[in-house]
């Protein structure tokens, strides 16, 4: 084989080689390409399930949210409402209370309301003898009925006796006085056994306390409407 025929075998190798290296580069660059789009897709996809994660979380802690401030408005418009009724029924009984200091100025109203308090208390204690506490301006109304009393209360009581002691050192607080602040009562009488332990309040104002206590529920249904809770 001459030098020309070895050259041209060289030659031959040598494409060979080069054509075999070239195909083997573009395997091996194909193959790199599928990878990298394969790992460029899960981590596109990783990312999107991220951000949809944190999508769904923050949409959720805006309901919450909303939820939450949707339930304090609600709160907060109930708690008015019921302030409101509060103060209407509130209203009403200072109305009643205004009221009720107008009875005394009636005398002779006045007089038998003083002697039905006077024999309600005598039945409700059924006591020999008693201690009887009125406002100051009222000591003379009381003794004008007092006898009255008596002979009723006995005639309920089926007693023949009861002593009647009106305290003449302590009275009830005087009638309501917007200039004068602290304790005040719009009449009645408060009567209680000697050794004080057994006291019957039947003061106007007590009065209407336990009334009103016991009509709230009806008050409050017939202004509002409902069950009156």
């Amino acid at each position: 084989m001459n030098d020309a025929e070895v050259s041209k075998q060289v030659q031959q190798m040598v494409r060979f080689i080069k054509q075999e290296a070239e195909e083997k580069a573009n395997e091996i660059a194909v193959s790199a390409e599928e990878e990298f789009n394969i790992e460029k897709l899960q981590i596109v996809e990783a990312e999107k399930r991220k951000i949809k994660q944190e999508y769904e979380r923050k949409e959720k802690q805006l309901d919450i949210r909303k939820r939450i401030d949707y339930s304090m408005q609600l709160n907060a418009s109930r708690l008015k409402v019921l302030q409101s009724q509060d103060e209407l029924v509130q209203g009403m009984k200072e109305a009643a209370e205004k009221h009720l200091a107008t009875l005394s100025h009636h005398h002779h109203s006045y007089r038998k309301l003083l002697r039905e308090l006077i024999v309600q208390a005598l039945l409700r204690l059924k006591e020999s003898s008693v201690l009887l506490r009125c406002r100051e301006s009222d000591v003379e109304h009381v003794f004008e009925v007092l006898e009255d009393a008596k002979r009723e209360y006995m005639g309920k009581a089926g007693v023949d006796h009861v002593h009647i002691h009106v305290d003449n050192q302590k009275f009830l607080p005087p009638a309501h006085d917007p200039r004068r602040p602290g304790s005040f009562c719009s009449g009645g009488v408060v009567l209680a056994s000697n050794d004080g332990r057994i006291v019957c309040e039947n003061t106007l104002d007590a009065r209407l306390g336990v009334v009103f206590k016991q009509k709230l529920p009806e008050i409050r249904r017939r202004l509002f409407g409902g069950s009156g809770a």
